[in-house]
């Protein structure tokens, strides 16, 4: 994650929840008036103006019992229209801003409300030790990291809440969403002999850019109706020559609609069904017609397309290990005093598998700590450093992971053609991939609707 990436995310919070704030264009019904909080003042300075009050803050919307006011939205206005100002995309209008802002509130507002119903939190500890990846990632010191974080502007307090409060909406992404999504193998099966019909073979990816125009659940015809020609006025802008990027800002109603409407590369197995039959048509530059699905209305402009169909040969090593865990019940210290005694005991001749079944506190102990053959990434990155540096039949001092303590042993090492393996996988990543996304925007769609929310009027 880069330094502006980070700080971006004071702002606006960053992918892992920017679909969070999203599906936010269902018409809002008239309620009564709820209760608000009371816009915030402070007494005049002016010296004949003692007995009157400045206008600091105003409710712009209520979700719920939960006030959404101008300074939240302003907050984010800033961080957008510097990440806009980085990237050469033109911003929308100020009121097309600030109402697709004000959607992007109402829904993360009722999100972490229905988070905070359900008991999904994060502490402090968690909280800080996520930052403290995030320094570490831009090779920083926290005092660094704050530094920087001060020199944009930004207050530590504030940006470790929003880093709290993504990692709540990922959490309960987890729990509601992806722990509900299954691939089975024939799926899989099924998507890679319909990628071979399709592709002839090949891995065929694309970039991407999209404009979405969401159409709420349960929409008259009329509703339907004003959101097609929504989408037919973007789609004229671009046809007239209007930078796809700039009409994605000010009509889209995706989490990616400030950052242009990009989608990034995606292989064809990841494309939504709706765009797949119009992209393999199309040229780089291209735009589509718009088109229909459950969500709303979509243009598609195809930016590039590559292929990747050059066998994956990777060095593989087969390996055991013996593992210490470190937790609640064991502590730091004792589980180092007790890696290093099982040390001694290899320093003195005892047998690898012996040790490992006796003392290993991972499912491969019965097997004497066999972890078959394992690829580059298969094993987290202070696991992997240690192993590459070992000869084969030789084992390593103690390793600390965010395991525990470890023993590693190199029995073999190997170069392998893993390329049906890795279409494999990426079949049964590409499957999940599709069905949390769409599983996703329905719940979101779903926590917009169950939200009460009155727009307030301007003064």
């Amino acid at each position: 994650m880069t330094l502006s990436r980070f700080l971006c995310r004071a702002a606006v919070l960053s992918t892992v929840v920017s679909a969070a704030f999203a599906w936010a264009q269902a018409p809002t019904p008239a309620p009564t008036q709820p209760r608000a909080p009371a816009a915030r003042t402070t007494p005049a300075t002016a010296p004949r103006a003692a007995d009157r009050t400045v206008l600091l803050d105003r409710v712009v919307a209520v979700v719920n019992d939960e006030a959404v006011t101008q300074f939240e939205i302003d907050e984010q206005k800033r961080g957008i229209l510097a990440q806009m100002k980085a990237q050469n995309v033109t911003p929308p209008a100020p009121d097309v801003l600030d109402k697709q802002l004000l959607d992007r509130l109402i829904t993360e507002h009722a999100v972490v409300q229905f988070a905070k119903e359900n008991g999904v939190k994060v502490d402090d500890t968690q909280v800080e030790k996520a930052i403290q990846r995030i320094a570490q990632d831009n090779k920083m010191s926290m005092e660094e990291f704050r530094r920087a974080l001060a020199k944009e502007g930004v207050a530590y307090d504030k940006y470790r809440e929003d880093i709290r409060k993504e990692m709540v909406i990922q959490r309960l992404r987890d729990r509601e969403v992806e722990s509900r999504v299954t691939v089975s193998d024939s799926e899989v099966e099924a998507f890679l002999a319909s990628e071979a019909t399709k592709t002839g073979g090949s891995d065929v990816e694309y970039r991407l850019s999209h404009i979405l125009v969401i159409v709420p659940e349960k929409a008259s015809p009329e509703q339907i109706d004003a959101k097609r020609r929504r989408a037919e006025e973007a789609l004229k802008q671009v046809r007239d020559g209007t930078d796809f990027a700039q009409v994605a800002a000010g009509f889209s109603d995706a989490p990616d609609a400030l950052q242009g409407g990009s989608l990034g590369w995606r292989p064809a197995a990841r494309l939504p069904t709706v765009f797949a039959e119009s992209v393999k048509a199309m040229k780089p530059g291209d735009v589509s017609m718009v088109l229909r699905s459950a969500t709303g209305f979509h243009i598609v402009k195809l930016q590039e397309s590559r292929n990747k169909n050059a066998p994956t040969v990777v060095e593989q090593t087969r390996a055991k290990h013996i593992l210490i865990k470190v937790n609640e019940i064991v502590s730091e210290s004792e589980a180092k005093t007790r890696i290093d005694r099982i040390h001694d005991r290899l320093d003195t001749g005892a047998k690898f598998d012996d040790q490992a079944k006796l003392n290993s506190e991972d499912a491969t102990s019965a097997k004497g700590g066999d972890l078959g053959w394992i690829s580059p990434g298969d094993t987290v990155p202070d696991f992997e450093a240690a192993m590459a540096k070992l000869k084969i039949g030789e084992y390593s001092p103690p390793v600390r992971t965010q395991f525990g303590w470890h023993i590693i042993q190199v029995n073999d090492r190997r170069s392998q053609d893993i390329t049906a393996e890795r279409k494999r996988d990426q079949a049964r990543m590409a499957i999940r991939q599709r069905k949390s996304d769409e599983a996703y925007q329905d719940w979101l769609r779903q926590m917009r609707d169950r939200a009460y929310v009155e727009i307030k009027p301007l003064d």
